[in-house]
């Protein structure tokens, strides 16, 4: 008996939430057309094209850089340049030298020991 209640209970809130979608409908009008008579339009002589010349750059790169002047690895020019210090198997720069990292071998001071106070 439960199940047949809830089951009942279902298909009523369905259906009280499927005719709660509809959309009123709203009557169709037909737009109004007019003729209306176009005036011929008037030619303009075309503007004169003006060439502008590219500023000169003052640093001149044979390969495409990022902003803080580090070469773009998403361009083939750049993929193939060589790595200043030691690498890594796979190629890439092995950051424990200083070569690679100039934080490299600086001495960070060791945090204080916490002591139980008094």
């Amino acid at each position: 008996m439960k199940k047949l209640l809830i089951a009942t209970c279902m298909m009523l809130g369905f259906a009280a939430v499927a005719s709660a979608q509809e959309k009123a409908k709203t009557p169709v009008t037909k737009p109004t057309t007019k003729m209306t008579a176009v005036k011929p339009a008037t030619t303009t002589p075309p503007a004169k094209v003006v060439k502008m010349e590219k500023p000169a750059t003052a640093t001149t790169a044979k390969s495409p850089t990022k902003a803080d002047g580090t070469p773009d690895m998403r361009f083939k020019a750049n993929k193939n340049a060589p790595v200043k210090g030691p690498t890594k198997a796979d190629g890439t720069p092995d950051m424990r030298y200083k070569a690679n990292n100039p934080e490299a071998g600086k001495h960070k001071p060791e945090p204080k020991a916490k002591t139980k106070g008094n």
